[in-house]
């Protein structure tokens, strides 16, 4: 059979017949709508199916009769070998792409999301490695993933900011082990990158806390005004008082406020714990609250503009405008902190480890000791968090 030429190929119209290209058995030229121009087609007999199929092979000119003679010629050796082309490509189609290592992240962070309480966490987990591990190695393939690699994205932080690099290598390693589980990787590198960094000298990384004595000072300066009821100031001093998280307090509801029995029941899916708190109130911390009464129906501290939970920067905006002292030189307080200095306070006051840490909602972390724990020790509490609540207002008119 003779081979194909372009000067035929050039003069095919639309209601001609294919056009064979004698070089290679089974390749024509079908004819389109316009004058000149075809669709390349190699029809075989499947080795796997035993049945007749068309196998496109792009359009002319586009494709040219030798270009297509080779894909045909390729797919005739595929043949000769008891492959089906088409089918092959079908297999090859259907492989799971391998992502780069920010795509896996994003994937496992949108499948974490539902089982995350914390709002802040949520962003924290993210923006943490678009800062310091998707402008390294986002980009590359999960399966070429090296513990060199993973090194060299944590060595500018590892000792100066070792508690963040922790956290960053917790959340690479969280990814490999995805990358792992779905057959991307054969190891997770991360398991051994602790080998080619250097020993960490100390990874805990303090909220900057305000010493306990300057607390009255600092309140009658900064948090007494003439506007009593602020209430960025009244949640400010109900975390002090309260030694709680400010998430706690931001979100705090008028119905987990018992005034008769003085109590502030917080839920539980509010606690990071994940176990439900109840807090003595003190007489100076139930001034604050009755003060608070008819700004919102249900939040106790709402933003006076849109009447929505206030937001987790604003004890922060605030300690720095007043530049609030704190124990570390040159950084201010953080509203986290004064729950350190709570703590410091109940040492230094005489009061007992596990009351302490009851009033803080601190989990126990060793498991028989937490199965005995049958009681929040809240009438125990209550003389601690009333003489706290006399100390931090002494000066408070």
């Amino acid at each position: 059979m003779a081979l194909l030429t372009d000067t035929k190929a050039r003069h095919i119209k639309p209601d001609d017949k294919p056009l064979p290209h004698g070089g290679v058995t089974g390749l024509t030229l079908h004819a389109s709508s316009t004058k000149g121009h075809g669709k390349w087609v190699l029809r075989y007999v499947s080795p796997v199916t035993d049945k007749r199929r068309n196998a496109g092979l792009g359009t002319y000119p586009e494709t040219s009769i030798a270009e297509a003679a080779k894909l045909a010629q390729s797919m005739r050796e595929q043949l000769a070998a008891g492959i089906d082309p088409l089918e092959l490509k079908r297999i090859e189609a259907e492989k799971v792409k391998i992502p780069t290592f920010e795509e896996a992240a994003r994937k496992v962070h949108q499948e974490q999301l539902s089982g995350w309480r914390n709002k802040k966490h949520e962003k924290q987990w993210l923006s943490s490695l678009e800062r310091y591990v998707f402008p390294r190695i986002g980009s590359v393939s999960i399966e070429n993933i090296s513990p060199a690699m993973i090194a060299d994205v944590l060595r500018p932080i590892w000792l100066t900011l070792a508690e963040t690099a922790s956290r960053v290598r917790q959340r690479i390693h969280a990814v490999m082990q995805w990358a792992w589980a779905h057959g991307h990787c054969t190891a997770n590198p991360v398991d051994v990158v602790d080998h080619l960094l250097p020993k960490q000298s100390a990874r805990t990384e303090h909220h900057p806390a305000m010493p306990w004595k300057l607390i009255p000072g600092f309140i009658a300066k900064h948090v007494q005004t003439d506007e009593r009821y602020n209430v960025t100031r009244a949640l400010l001093l109900i975390v002090i008082l309260t030694a709680c998280r400010s998430g706690e307090a931001r979100f705090m509801r008028w119905e987990e406020i018992d005034f008769k029995k003085k109590i502030w029941t917080v839920p539980a899916d509010r606690m990071k714990a994940g176990v439900m708190h109840r807090v003595p109130l003190s007489d100076q911390a139930i001034a604050i609250l009755e003060g608070l009464k008819g700004l919102h129906d249900e939040l106790v501290f709402p933003s006076p503009r849109k009447q929505v939970v206030l937001s987790d920067m604003v004890l922060t905006s605030f300690l720095r405008k007043v530049d609030a002292p704190s124990d570390i030189e040159g950084r201010v307080a953080t509203a986290h902190g004064f729950r350190s200095s709570f703590r410091d306070w109940c040492s230094e006051q005489g009061y007992s480890r596990d009351l302490a840490e009851r009033a803080l909602a601190h989990a126990v972390e060793n498991k028989v000791e937490a199965a005995y724990h049958r009681t929040d020790l809240l009438e125990q509490r209550r003389p601690m968090m009333q003489e706290w609540g006399n100390f931090i207002m002494t000066n408070m008119s």
